[in-house]
């Protein structure tokens, strides 16, 4: 039977068990976390772009790999960033102006259409469309990050210019044939049926999703990322931030956020007030009620710095470091794009000045104007 024929469960998976010390703690470590979390908590889809380099890839392996990280809301903003991806390398990396002119041939098409997919100097770039999700326990609790999530040996916690984060998906290879441990394959194969259903989707979204099933009948399960997810009194948990590489970067946003940006949304210190003023280091001439705001702030700021704590609360609001997962669905040409029922929130657009076939930016020519030769 071809992998064209294969139903969801026939599709091979390669399992290696684990040896060496590290693996096998992971694998512990996610049966246990398996044993406290029995369901799954689906968010929706995220969005990136895959590539797969064909000189690179003569021996018909399957694999590609992230260009564009998996972590946008909707189509355009992948081919945005595709888009920018590929003026920035126009601009900084083309060797000749033949080069150049294929990149930004693309470049153009990404500013005027809704392009998917699209080859530029032998390198096949598509958006992909993977669904998130969590684990969560019997009380209705998400995942938090497991004690072998990746953290660093020493926990950085600058904000700002001076702050350094690994990037999501950053060099990371997709790749169907690559074994995993009996764990990831067992839940690889258990997703793998993964649908949508209920009356709260509308028809066509059941419909693309039923149908995703069989045109790409595998699934590819992604590195955890991390998150800021809050919940209010007896309310819903709401995403309070992008993905984070690990879960100290997830934390050290949290940070911020509880010192700095809280404080200024609630009029506690004022937008305007110097970048240093924060929680910890109030500016002075406050009120009494304003002191005790902003104390009550900086010690849920102060847990998170004293431990590896994934949970604070600070005036009634609950926040946790979210585990999520990411899985793609896989076919025999590779990994899912977009579907016909994914929305996006904005139009194809121009996103950078001109540039001509040498590299110069022409930052005065009219948006319409054609590169010069």
């Amino acid at each position: 039977m071809s992998e064209e024929d294969a139903g969801p469960g026939e599709w091979p998976v390669l399992v290696r068990v684990p040896v060496e010390p590290v693996e096998a703690a992971m694998e512990a470590d996610a049966l246990d976390a398996a044993a406290r979390h029995s369901a799954l908590a689906v968010r929706g889809p995220l969005f990136g772009v895959a590539a797969q380099d064909r000189d690179r890839d003569q021996d018909g392996g399957r694999r590609w790999r992230v260009a564009v990280e998996v972590t946008h809301g909707c189509p355009q903003q992948a081919r945005d960033a595709l888009n920018s991806l590929l003026w920035f390398r126009a601009k900084d990396e083309a060797k000749s102006r033949q080069e150049r002119r294929a990149l930004l041939a693309a470049v153009a098409r990404l500013e005027n259409e809704d392009v998917d997919e699209l080859t530029v100097l032998d390198t096949r770039y598509r958006v992909v469309r993977a669904e998130e999700y969590a684990a969560i326990d019997a009380q209705g609790g998400i995942e938090t990050p497991r004690p072998t999530d990746p953290e660093p040996l020493t926990p950085d916690w600058s904000s700002g210019a001076g702050a350094r984060s690994p990037r999501v998906d950053e060099g990371l290879v997709l790749d169907p044939d690559a074994p995993v441990s009996p764990l990831q394959a067992a839940e690889r194969v258990a997703l793998r049926p993964l649908a949508y259903s209920g009356t709260s989707f509308p028809g066509p979204v059941l419909a693309d999703s039923a149908r995703a099933v069989e045109s790409h009948p595998d699934v590819l399960l992604m590195p955890a990322a991390f998150l800021i997810v809050e919940r209010t009194g007896n309310g819903p948990w709401s995403p309070g931030s992008g993905l984070q590489a690990t879960a100290h970067d997830a934390r050290r946003t949290l940070d911020f956020a509880l010192t700095w940006m809280e404080p200024r949304t609630r009029g506690l210190i004022p937008y305007d007030a110097d970048r240093t003023v924060d929680a910890r280091r109030p500016a002075p001439g406050n009120t009494e009620a304003a002191v005790a705001e902003l104390k009550e702030f900086a010690q849920a700021a102060d847990r998170l710095r004293a431990s590896r704590c994934d949970e604070v609360e600070a005036h009634g609001t609950v926040y946790r470091i979210a585990r999520s997962r990411r899985l793609l669905r896989w076919g025999p040409d590779g990994p899912e794009g977009p579907r016909p029922s994914d929305i996006s929130t904005h139009a194809p657009a121009v996103l950078h000045p001109r540039l001509d076939e040498d590299g110069t930016v022409r930052v005065d020519d009219p948006a319409g104007d054609e590169p010069t030769s």
